[in-house]
């Protein structure tokens, strides 16, 4: 009996938290932070390069499955932004483009910093920089874990949205909203 408890427990413990606040996605002046969506593994293979996608953690079918799903949720609740940001690894910025919401552009500052967790404060700044100069713009930033953890506090799960207001120069969650792979 207890380990079937612990089972249970154990499958239900990664959608803890997670509630689908929607009504937190749908808000004017939402800043809308994703994590890219299912990308089996973690980090990065060694030998990774930017410019080469074949040398990186990718999407599997099942992640752009995912990502073309939420798209179509966000459309379907007439969720529309003004910008998609993407961080350049090629599993965030296939995920921004299967989303279907619009132009896609590149933010360096989005970029995973888990392989060089020195980055972490500078590149956090510019991100809350670049924010806050578009701050009258409806957003949607996709990215890493690291970097959501880092923006908000939040531990996002693969394709999780996690919405947020821009107060007193920092970003306060709101919402979020995950749909299953």
């Amino acid at each position: 009996m207890l380990r079937i408890l612990v089972t249970f427990f154990l499958s239900v413990l990664p959608f803890w938290g997670v509630a689908q606040d929607w009504n937190a996605i749908e808000q004017p002046g939402s800043i809308l932070l994703m994590r890219h969506a299912l990308a089996p593994g973690t980090g990065d293979p060694s030998g990774f390069r930017l410019e080469d996608c074949t040398t990186q953690r990718n999407l599997d079918a099942q992640g752009r499955a995912q990502a073309r799903r939420i798209g179509e949720a966000l459309r379907g609740r007439g969720v529309e932004v003004d910008a998609v940001w993407t961080s350049q690894w090629c599993r965030s910025r296939e995920t921004a483009d299967l989303l279907d919401l619009g132009p896609v552009r590149e933010v360096s500052a989005l970029n995973s910093f888990f392989g060089n967790r020195s980055k972490r404060d500078a590149q956090t700044r510019e991100v809350l920089n670049l924010i806050e100069q578009n701050r009258d713009h409806r957003l949607l930033l996709v990215s890493h874990q690291v970097n959501i953890t880092a923006l908000t506090g939040v531990f996002p799960r693969s394709g999780e949205i996690v919405a947020t207001r821009w107060r007193d120069g920092a970003l306060a969650v709101t919402g979020r909203v995950l749909i299953d792979p």
